[in-house]
């Protein structure tokens, strides 16, 4: 047998389900660099969304090979998304990326004895098997995986460990881990299937609870809960649910991804006036489900459109429904953020302002650069700690600057990220959710109660 029948066929070559005309709709004005983190970081054209666009296309014609160095390119994108509130020509650069990277990452690149190039599928490394797919998206192993971390904190066991520097012995990613582990609140018991309206009922509303947002931040859901109550609506909190899927979808893992999907689409199939998500990365996942599940599950009958259609970020679904006006004061300068899901990817921004000045003795304070990603972008500041450093003291060093008693953000990846460059820049501010505020202010308690 020759060597040409030995060789495996030369594979469609990436990015070939992306329909093109999507490429075609960039017309390299470049009005979107001075908007994307990292081409404000590093000033290369490669790692601004023009030139990622290049690449890709290229990659798709087939003029470029998808090297290493390209690779890392595509890989240093936040998928912030800031370059589409700053594209006039619409170009949709989410589903250029995202697509291109799930077949990046399903597909090793490799040539044969003949120069042709063939794809093999990549294993995930024990992080990705582990940690982002394995611990991460499992609720129930998330609550059991920080029960020693609380007690070495109530102990100051944590403090220890790090000033004689014992943390270095572990591998970076789960020293870095270590690192953006905040301050745990003490823990709460799991929210009930159903809560019941205060007052006149004024819409039944599902709550969507996510994985690591319910293991580090459920007094955000139960402060969430306790805020919708109080605008007349029942709440509705489904067992079946699960992880949204975009640690799966935005690192390359297409099936759970795509498995996910199918479960809280069914979780939900209930009447419902609105689904409400109080994590700005969850919630721009749920609300792209009917592109990306065409995209990923192609050829299977997977509608999602119902579930789609009622998403809502908790600001947008409460400026929708119109706020009982809370009457408690909080007296505190805030320094709000603007996560990127929330802004760049869900176009809210202005919803979450009008709450938090709904509150007696609130001062927004205006921060500079609102645009820009404060480096968490989910997963990417264990995955890209060197740039996810750089945006996260270029953040906190504009937050600090209005000089806040608080930091308020609407994403939990958010949270940990600006917690933890607090904690490196030795300030303690505090950083709460909006509806934290919004519960204290409900319940005329002051910021001594936050749980």
């Amino acid at each position: 047998m020759s060597d040409a029948k030995k060789t495996t066929p030369v594979t469609q070559p990436i990015g070939q389900s992306i329909p093109y005309e999507l490429f075609l709709d960039c017309v390299h004005c470049g009005l979107c660099t001075s908007a994307c983190p990292t081409y404000v970081e590093t000033g290369d054209e490669n790692d601004g969304p023009r030139g990622r666009i290049y690449l890709m296309r290229a990659v798709v014609d087939g003029r470029l090979d998808l090297t290493e160095k390209v690779k890392g390119h595509l890989d240093l994108c936040l998928d912030c998304r800031s370059c589409e509130t700053a594209c006039p020509s619409g170009v949709q650069y989410g589903r250029l990326l995202e697509p291109f990277r799930v077949e990046m990452h399903q597909q090793e690149m490799t040539t044969d004895s003949h120069g042709n190039s063939k794809s093999s599928p990549t294993k995930p490394d024990w992080f990705h098997r582990y940690i982002l797919y394995g611990l991460f998206p499992n609720r129930k192993l998330m609550k059991w995986a920080l029960l020693p971390a609380r007690w070495m904190q109530i102990f100051r066991l944590d403090r220890v460990i790090e000033s004689v520097g014992l943390n270095r012995l572990l591998p970076e990613r789960l020293r870095r881990m270590q690192q953006q582990l905040p301050q745990l609140r003490k823990s709460l018991p799991e929210l009930p299937e159903f809560l019941p309206a205060k007052g006149e009922r004024r819409a039944t509303v599902g709550l969507f609870v996510g994985c690591v947002a319910d293991a580090m931040f459920r007094h955000v859901h139960w402060a969430t809960a306790r805020v919708l109550q109080e605008n007349g609506c029942d709440v509705v909190i489904p067992r079946s649910q699960g992880c949204c899927g975009a640690i799966h979808y935005h690192s390359g893992a297409s099936a759970p991804a795509v498995d996910l999907i199918r479960q809280n689409t069914s979780a939900f199939d209930v009447k419902l006036d609105a689904i409400v998500v109080n994590v700005a990365g969850c919630g721009a996942m749920l609300k792209d489900y009917s592109h990306i599940a065409s995209e990923i599950a192609a050829g299977e009958a997977l509608d999602t459109s119902a579930l789609v259609s009622k998403i809502r970020d908790i600001a947008e679904f409460l400026a929708e429904l119109g706020p009982r006006e809370p009457v408690g004061p909080i007296d505190a300068v805030v320094a709000y953020q603007d996560a990127c899901h929330l802004q760049h990817a869900q176009q809210i921004r202005q919803q979450p302002r009008d709450l938090l000045s709904l509150i007696p003795g609130i001062t927004l304070k205006p921060v500079a650069e609102p645009e820009l990603c404060c480096g968490a972008a989910g997963s990417y500041n264990l995955t890209q700690p060197d740039m996810a450093d750089r945006l996260g003291q270029r953040k906190i060093n504009n937050l600090l600057a209005t000089d806040p008693d608080l930091i308020v953000t609407g994403n939990a990846g958010c949270s940990l990220q600006l917690q933890a460059q607090l904690k490196k820049n030795g300030k303690s501010v505090p950083v709460v959710h909006p509806m934290e505020l919004l519960d204290l202010s409900y319940r005329n308690l002051g910021l001594e109660h936050l749980s």
